[in-house]
C-alpha cells in the first residue's frame, strides 16, 4: 500500500539509516549518519532537536533535519536548494515504518484511531437545541423587535404618525428588555448593537414626524454621542433639519456644518446636499450674500443641479442684480436634464423609445420618475423665465423678447420643452396687467396657428379675456374653439359654462360645470360656478350636486375661503335653518370679524331666533363698522323705541335724516321721538318744519293736529284739520274716485264741533263712514282716534282728564307698533 506523501516526509525526517523505530534515538549509526558526509549545516555542538522536536519539522525544505543537506525526492525540496554532502539515490532514501503512521499489513479499513470498535452502525442523529434555551429566547426577541420596527416604518410610509410612533415605542421598549435579558443570562457579548442603533434611530424619525422636536433632537443626540456608531455624526443633518423646522436657522447651520465635517471627500454628492441646506437656512435669515457663496460652490465646483442654481437665481433677484440674472439664466439652460446623457444622439434614440412606449402604454415607476423630473426641470425653467422677464431690462417688453430668444435657443437642443411659446403667452398676458388689451388679443390670435395644445391654451385665455370685456359672441366662439381643440380642457369648459351663466341658462350651465368636474375632479372653478347655479335652481338640499353639498365639498377643499363660507350660510337662512345659519356666519365672523355685512346678517339672524340680545349687539357692531347702512339704522332706531329708549333712537333717526335727507319718514320719527319724551315744542317745530317741506304728507298733519289739541292750541288744530281733511279728499279723489260726504261741513267755523283726531269720522255714532275699502287703507297707515268735543263736555271734568290719559297712551301704543313697523326693512 501506498503511502501517502504528507506521511512519508514527516515520517523521513525523524528516521535513521538503520531503520531503528525510536524517534528520537541517536546511536552510533545515527550519530554517523547525521555527521557524516562532511560539510554538515552545523560544526558540533548540542542539537536544538533534542529541546524542541517539532522544530525540525518547521525547518524550510532546504535544510536537513541535523544540519545536513536536504533529503532528496522530498516533496518539500526545491530544486537545486541541495548545497552539502553528496546527493543520496534512491537505495539509501531515509523512509519510516507503515506502523509509525498508523497503517497495518493485515487486511482491514484504514482506522488511525482505532474508532472502530466503538462506532459501529449509522452515525447518531444531531442534538435538537431546546426551545426554552437562553440563546433561543434572545433570537425570538429580536425576531419581534426587527418586526416592530418594519410596521412602523410601513406605517409611517402610508403617513399614519401616530400609529407609527406607538409602534417604534414599542420596538425600543422590546430592545430594552432583550438587553436586560441577555445580561442576566450572562450573554452581554452578544448583544446586537446595530439592533440598537435601528431601534434608536427609527424612534427619533417618528419622533420627528409628529413634531415632537425636543423627544427627536434628544434621541439623535444619545445616537451621536454613542462613540460606537461610526456614522453617526451624519445624523446631525437631521438635527439641523429639526432646528430649521423650528426657526432656528442659527443652531441649523451649526449641525450642518458639523455634518459636514463628518462627511469623507468621497461623498461629494452628499456635501453638496448639506451646503445646499445651509444655503437655504442663509436665504430665510436674509443674508442673501452667504447664501450665494453657499449656492455658487455647488453650481462651480460639484454637479450642478437645477433647484440649487434656481435658488442661486432667486438670490440674484432679491438684490437687484439684472447682469447676474442674465449670465445666470443661460447657465440654468445649459444644466443637463435628469436622465439626460453627454451623448446627443442616445437622448434621440431614448426619446424615440419613450414615445414608442407611450405608443404602447408601457410604464414602470423609474420611467414614471424620469418623467416627473424632467416635467418638473421644465416648470423651473419657465419659472424663473416669467420672474426675470420684467426686470432685466428697463422696459420689460425687451426683457420678454430677450428671454424668448435665449429659450429658442434653448429649443433648438430640445425641441419638445415649447419653452419659447409659452413665453411667448406669458408675454399676451403681461399686456393685460398693463390693459393693453389689445395688444393682448393680438398676440393670443397669434397662436391659432401653432400647435394643438398652444392653440388650446390660446383660445381659452381670449375667451376668458373677451367674458371680462362682456363681449358675449366672441367669448363663446372662442370657448367652443378650445373646446374642440382639447374636449378634456377643463378651464374651456368653465369658461363656455359662464357664458350660458350670463344668458340665465343655468340647465346647460350646470351640465358644462359636471363635465368640467368629470374631467378635472378638483378644478376650483367649476366646483364654485356649479354652486351658483343650483342655488339660482332653487337646489339648495345637501344631496348630490345640490348648492350646499357642492359648497361644503369644495370648503374641505379650500377651508380658508370665506365667500364659500358665506354662500354656506346664506343656503342655510335660506332654508330657514336659523340655528345652522347661525353657526357658518360665527365662523365666517371668526375670519372676518370687521365686515359690517356679515356682522348685519348674523344680527338679522339672531333676531328672527328671538334672541334680542345677540342681535342688538352685532347690529351695534355692524353700525360701529359701517355707520351708513341704512337696515342696521332702521333697526337699532326700533330697538330703542321698543325698549323706550327714545334719547338713543332719535340719534340714529337723526343719522338716517342725514344720509337719506330727502327721505321724509326720518325726519317724523325724530319728531316723533321728541313727542313721545314730552319735548312738545320741539316736536311741533319739527312737524311744521316738515310740512313746509311736504306740504301733501298726511302724517305730518295728523301729528300736527294731534299735538295742537293736545297743547290747547284749538285754533291751530282746526286749521291743519281743515288742511288733512282736503289732503284726505284729494287722495281718495286720485285714488278710488271717492268724495267724502262730510266735505261740506268742513268749512263750518263750529268750534271744536265734529273735531275729531282720526280721519275726518266725524261724530263716533255718526252713520256717516267713510269708504270701507278707504277706510282700511287709511287705517293701516294710523289707527283711528276717537273724536272728543261737544259730547266731552256732557261728562265729568274727571272723568275727562282719564279719558285723554287712557287716549294718550293708546295713542303712544299704538305709534309705537306704527313707527316699528314702517321702519323693519324686508329682510
Amino acid at each position: 500500500m501506498a503511502n501517502p506523501p504528507f506521511f512519508s516526509a514527516i515520517s523521513g525526517l525523524n528516521e535513521n539509516k538503520d531503520g531503528d523505530d525510536d524517534l528520537y534515538g541517536f546511536g552510533g549509526g545515527g550519530a554517523a549518519g547525521g555527521g557524516g558526509g562532511g560539510g554538515g549545516g552545523f560544526d558540533g555542538g548540542p542539537l536544538k532537536a533534542l529541546n524542541n522536536p517539532l522544530e525540525n519539522q518547521m525547518r524550510p525544505p532546504s535544510q536537513g533535519i541535523w544540519g545536513g543537506p536536504p533529503t532528496s525526492g522530498g516533496i518539500w525540496q526545491t530544486p537545486g536548494s541541495a548545497i552539502a554532502g553528496p546527493p543520496r539515490t534512491v537505495d539509501n532514501r531515509p523512509m519510516s515504518s507503515h506502523r509509525k503512521a498508523g497503517y497495518t499489513s493485515g487486511p482491514g479499513q484504514f482506522d488511525p484511531l482505532k474508532q472502530g470498535s466503538t462506532m459501529q452502525g449509522p452515525a447518531p442523529p444531531l442534538q435538537k437545541k431546546s426551545a426554552d434555551s437562553p440563546e433561543e429566547q434572545c433570537l425570538e426577541m429580536e425576531r419581534k423587535v426587527n418586526t416592530l420596527i418594519e410596521e412602523s416604518a410601513q406605517l409611517s410610509l402610508q403617513k399614519d404618525y401616530p400609529l407609527a410612533l406607538e409602534k417604534a415605542k414599542e420596538a425600543s421598549k422590546k430592545e430594552r428588555m432583550l438587553c436586560k435579558h441577555r445580561e442576566q443570562q450572562g450573554l452581554g457579548d452578544q448583544i446586537n448593537i446595530d439592533l440598537t442603533y435601528s431601534v434608536h434611530f427609527n424612534l427619533a424619525v417618528q419622533y420627528q414626524k409628529n413634531q415632537l422636536y425636543t423627544e427627536a433632537l434628544n434621541t439623535y443626540s444619545l445616537i451621536v454621542r454613542n462613540k460606537q456608531y461610526a456614522q453617526s455624526g451624519r445624523l446631525r443633518v437631521n438635527m439641523g433639519n429639526i432646528y430649521y423646522e423650528q426657526n432656528k436657522l442659527s443652531l441649523a447651520i451649526k449641525m450642518y456644518r458639523l455634518a459636514l465635517d463628518q462627511i469623507p471627500n468621497t461623498g461629494k454628492d452628499l456635501k453638496y446636499k448639506i451646503v445646499r441646506n445651509i444655503g437655504n437656512a442663509y436665504v430665510k435669515i436674509g443674508q442673501y450674500q452667504d447664501a450665494i457663496g453657499s449656492y455658487e460652490t455647488i453650481m462651480e465646483g460639484g454637479n450642478p443641479d437645477i433647484q440649487t442654481g434656481f435658488n442661486l437665481l432667486l438670490c440674484y433677484y432679491a438684490l437687484g442684480d439684472r447682469d447676474k440674472l442674465k449670465r445666470h439664466f443661460t447657465k440654468l439652460l445649459n444644466i443637463r436634464k435628469y436622465g439626460a446623457t453627454d451623448d446627443d444622439d442616445m437622448d434621440e434614440v431614448m426619446d424615440e423609445v419613450e414615445k414608442e412606449n407611450e405608443m404602447f402604454h408601457v410604464d414602470d415607476h423609474l420611467r414614471t420618475e424620469i418623467r416627473d423630473r424632467r416635467k418638473q426641470h421644465m416648470e423651473i425653467l419657465l419659472t424663473a423665465a416669467r420672474l426675470i422677464a420684467p426686470m432685466i431690462e428697463k422696459d420689460w417688453m425687451e426683457g420678454f423678447n430677450y428671454i424668448i430668444e435665449q429659450l429658442r435657443h434653448y429649443e433648438l437642443k430640445d425641441a419638445s420643452s415649447r419653452l419659447a411659446s409659452e413665453m411667448q403667452m406669458c408675454k399676451a398676458l403681461q399686456f393685460l396687467k398693463y390693459k393693453k388689451y389689445t395688444k393682448a388679443i393680438d398676440a393670443l390670435k397669434a397662436f391659432e396657428k401653432k400647435d394643438k395644445v398652444l392653440k388650446a391654451k390660446a383660445a381659452t385665455n381670449l375667451s376668458y379675456l373677451y367674458f371680462l370685456e362682456g363681449d358675449i359672441e366672441n367669448g363663446q366662439k372662442y370657448a367652443e374653439m378650445s373646446i374642440a381643440a382639447d374636449k378634456y380642457n377643463a378651464k374651456a369648459l368653465v369658461n363656455r359654462g359662464n357664458f350660458h351663466y350670463v344668458k340665465q341658462d343655468y340647465d346647460k350651465a350646470k351640465e358644462l360645470y359636471m363635465d368640467a368636474l368629470a374631467v378635472e375632479a378638483d378644478c376650483i372653478e367649476a366646483m364654485y360656478n356649479l354652486g351658483l347655479t343650483t342655488k339660482q335652481l332653487g337646489q339648495y338640499e345637501e344631496s348630490a350636486y345640490g348648492a350646499l353639498y357642492t359648497f361644503k365639498k369644495l370648503q374641505s377643499m379650500i377651508p380658508d375661503s370665506t365667500e364659500v363660507t358665506y354662500h354656506i350660510a346664506n343656503l342655510y337662512d335660506l332654508m330657514c335653518d336659523y340655528h345652522n345659519a347661525g353657526e357658518w356666519f360665527n365662523r365666517l365672523v371668526s375670519r372676518v370679524p370687521t365686515d359690517p355685512n356679515v356682522l348685519a346678517r348674523l344680527g338679522a339672524i339672531y333676531a328672527k331666533e328671538d334672541d334680542e340680545s345677540q342681535a342688538f349687539h352685532y347690529h351695534l357692531e355692524a353700525y360701529r363698522y359701517f355707520p351708513v347702512n341704512m337696515d342696521v339704522i332702521s333697526w337699532l332706531g326700533a330697538y330703542f323705541v321698543k325698549n323706550e329708549v327714545y334719547e338713543k333712537a332719535m340719534q340714529f333717526f337723526e343719522r338716517a335724516a342725514q344720509i337719506q335727507p330727502n327721505e321724509v319718514k326720518w325726519q317724523l320719527m325724530v319728531a316723533s321721538c321728541h313727542r313721545r319724551i314730552g319735548a312738545y315744542p320741539q316736536a311741533k317745530a319739527l312737524y311744521e318744519e316738515i310740512h313746509k317741506k311736504y306740504p301733501d304728507n298726511a302724517e305730518c298733519l295728523r301729528y300736527l293736529v294731534h299735538i295742537c289739541n293736545d297743547s290747547g292750541m284749538k285754533e291751530e288744530a282746526v286749521e291743519y284739520h281743515k288742511k288733512l281733511k282736503r289732503l284726505e279728499a284729494r287722495m281718495s279723489q286720485d285714488e278710488f274716485g271717492y268724495v267724502p260726504q262730510s266735505h261740506e261741513e268742513e268749512d263750518n267755523d263750529d268750534g271744536d264741533e265734529g273735531l275729531g283726531l282720526g280721519m275726518g269720522m266725524g261724530d263716533e255714532n255718526s252713520s256717516e263712514l267713510p269708504n270701507p275699502i278707504v277706510r282700511s287703507v287709511l287705517e293701516s297707515v294710523n289707527p283711528p282716534v276717537k273724536q272728543i268735543g261737544n259730547s266731552a263736555a256732557r261728562i265729568s271734568k274727571r272723568q275727562q282728564e282719564q279719558m285723554k290719559e287712557e287716549k294718550k297712551k293708546k295713542d303712544d301704543d299704538d305709534d309705537v307698533d306704527l313707527d316699528v313697523d314702517e321702519m323693519l326693512p324686508g329682510m
